[in-house]
């Protein structure tokens, strides 16, 4: 995943027709983050990694299983937990929950796989959304181009387990909740599909993620690019999600090995987001939600690092400000320096809901440092956090 992020941040916030913070500079903020403490390690791949797989390379996703402990994902392709007893005693469990089968049929979905969200209500069936790349680059004849980002061909699937987050079993066949309507050839040169989804959190009957898109051109049924609103009644269900159009929930993006689309459908982009969502969040008490992301130095943003943006209903949001600058993987890593940051994710110690989607007056910055050497972004990376107070106005 790091390898596709940084090259996405150009293209998303031009196709997101972001609106200069400037001219938004007047709005009184909804929300206020302040960082109120210094980094805390939780996880080194130098130290505590099991294989050479381990590494952080996604937002920290958590749950709380059904004897109360706590797993947490966000490592590599070769999907393992760290568990523990608290957010403060968490260790790498070596069993892999996930393995990616590396396979070049991209019909079968079944190349790279990613744990990007999880959703429990009962702490022992738990419902996970994929992020899946099929890397066409890696697979002899599957793509004109042996450039990762040129081949790119990317798909949101779902996976489930049964004994709390032991082990995850995708579905036969693949159960896509959102993908380009078109096989993985067409449009080769440039990057596709459906990528990087939020952590899915609760309101009311539905559940919600978010999920970048890089859009696509068709007669009739153009997708911009941006990031997309989900919504589900029943996550363990992939064929329920139904992303937003700007008038409804009503948007499916099915399989296109498996069924043909004429007309595909389209979803509207919200917020002003230059890539993915780290992580999607809602405040006990005001009921507001809270997302934080990573964006480089450029347009709308002063300042590389990670920025906040606060929403009343989850379609109009805020101007993002920042929360911590650094370099992040948006940047050139020949001019950041030794450590980038990305990944973010806020969770809070003291959630009241099972799956850490709601946060207090305080919760935690989880993210991940990687060191550079050169131009070269090693797999030398930590997984740390950093205490956050958070204020929001009524």
């Amino acid at each position: 995943m790091s390898r596709l992020l940084r090259p996405l941040s150009v293209l998303l916030a031009v196709a997101c027709g972001l609106v200069p913070l400037e001219s938004r500079a007047a709005a009184p903020p909804l929300s206020a983050l302040t960082v109120t403490g210094p980094e805390r390690l939780i996880f080194s791949a130098t130290r505590d990694a099991c294989d050479g797989a381990d590494v952080p390379d996604a937002p920290s996703r958590a749950f709380r299983d059904a004897s109360g402990a706590i797993a947490m994902f966000g490592l590599h392709y070769r999907n393992r937990a760290l568990r523990g007893p608290d957010l403060d005693s968490l260790k790498l469990d070596c069993r892999v929950v996930l393995d990616s089968g590396g396979k070049s049929d991209p019909a079968l979905y079944d190349d790279r796989s990613w744990i990007t969200a999880t959703w429990t209500e009962d702490g022992a069936k738990v419902a996970a959304l994929i992020h899946h790349e099929f890397q066409a680059n890696e697979h002899e004849g599957r793509c004109r181009s042996k450039v990762y980002m040129e081949c790119w061909y990317n798909t949101i699937l779902a996976a489930a387990s049964r004994d709390g987050g032991a082990s995850f079993a995708p579905t036969k066949p693949p159960a896509v909740v959102a993908g380009a309507p078109f096989r993985q050839e067409e449009e080769q040169g440039r990057h596709r599909g459906f990528f990087n989804p939020s952590n899915i959190v609760g309101d009311g009957r539905w559940r919600t993620f978010m999920a970048s898109t890089t859009g696509w051109d068709r007669p009739g049924s153009d997708q911009p690019a941006g990031v997309c609103l989900f919504r589900s009644d029943d996550p363990a269900d992939p064929t329920r999600w139904r992303a937003w159009t700007g008038t409804g929930f009503t948007a499916a993006f099915p399989d296109p090995y498996r069924k043909a689309v004429k007309l595909p459908d389209t979803c509207r982009p919200v917020g002003p987001f230059p890539g993915p969502v780290g992580a999607l969040v809602r405040q006990r008490g005001t009921g507001a939600w809270i997302a934080v992301f990573m964006a480089a130095k450029g347009g709308a943003f002063s300042e590389s690092g990670f920025y906040w943006t606060t929403s009343r209903d989850l379609m109009t949001w805020d101007v993002p400000r920042l929360l911590m600058a650094g370099a992040t993987l948006y940047d050139d890593p020949c001019k950041a320096g030794p450590r980038l940051i990305a990944y973010p994710s806020l969770i809070d110690p003291e959630a009241k809901g099972r799956n850490f989607d709601d946060v207090g007056e305080r919760a935690l910055l989880t993210y991940a440092t990687l060191r550079v050497e050169g131009c070269t972004i090693t797999s030398d990376r930590d997984l740390v956090r950093r205490p956050v107070a958070i204020k929001v106005w009524p």
